[in-house]
């Protein structure tokens, strides 16, 4: 338990992003003005994150959002020229960012994207690589990367759009706004900026009153059949449903609603 609480603790002492836990929630917030582009800071310091919460087994779900006008508004341009001067470096900041979005997406906990104001290029890639994500009215979600020579964050913004409505925001720069990417049902709320925390709140909430181990194996069977066919998804699913329904939650919960209370999970 210390060594739990001392890891919490170095989380609440990271310089760009900011950690809080209650409830079975952690919420993380990037903290890096003046628009949360993704520093080589920032990129560490929310991949340790994810990675310490992924084995605190009191973090049922995960919310994340942006401090300020925006939830990041892409990668730091401006500090690219510092981190890439030689021979090594651009794989190696390539590597550093495509494993913080896989972070994202591996984390054994669901991850809830509250987002504000711009989502663009790596920003788009690390929203797209959240479980759910809830927008406010200033939401935007572009791949801005052809005005400044550049690509990225496609292969994860086309798990959301269109073959052309995508193709469109690569070739041009177009910006979703949070309007239509609730009409598309790419999100699942389009809120006022003042109700964005409390809508990604209610979701964790809702989230963290499941069974923690049913939460884990359902987000671990998502991943796994998203790139499957059919009869191979399916049966992965019925094989991860036998394994959940021998674990004491299971039977917690089956035994709760013909009992018409609340469950009480354990976590086994």
């Amino acid at each position: 338990m210390n060594a739990i609480n001392d890891s919490i603790e170095k989380l609440k002492n990271l310089t760009e992003l900011t950690f809080d836990f209650r409830d079975g929630i952690a919420v993380i917030e990037l903290r890096s003005p003046p628009v949360n582009a993704l520093t080589k800071v920032l990129t560490e310091e929310l991949t340790l994150a994810l990675d310490t919460v992924n084995e605190i087994d009191a973090v049922r779900v995960v919310v994340l959002t942006g401090a300020g006008k925006h939830f990041c508004a892409g990668a730091d341009l401006k500090g690219r020229k510092d981190i890439i001067k030689g021979p090594g470096d651009l794989p190696a900041h390539s590597r550093r960012n495509r494993e913080c979005y896989h972070t994202v997406r591996e984390c054994q906990k669901p991850v809830i994207a509250a987002v504000n104001g711009a989502a663009l290029g790596a920003g788009l890639a690390l929203a797209a690589s959240c479980d759910i994500i809830v927008v406010s009215e200033t939401a935007r979600f572009g791949l801005p990367e052809i005005d400044v020579g550049l690509m990225g964050g496609a292969s994860h913004a086309q798990r959301l759009f269109s073959h052309s409505l995508l193709r469109r925001m690569v070739l041009t720069g177009y910006r979703v706004p949070g309007a239509e990417l609730y009409r598309l049902g790419v999100v699942e709320a389009c809120v006022p900026v003042d109700e964005l925390r409390p809508a990604a709140m209610e979701i964790a909430t809702s989230i963290a009153a499941k069974s923690p181990l049913a939460v884990r194996k359902s987000k671990r069977t998502l991943n796994a059949i998203e790139d499957m066919t059919l009869r191979d998804g399916y049966r992965y699913e019925q094989d991860m449903t036998a394994e959940i329904s021998a674990t004491e939650d299971a039977r917690e919960a089956q035994l709760a609603f013909n009992e018409k209370r609340a469950p009480v999970f354990v976590g086994r």
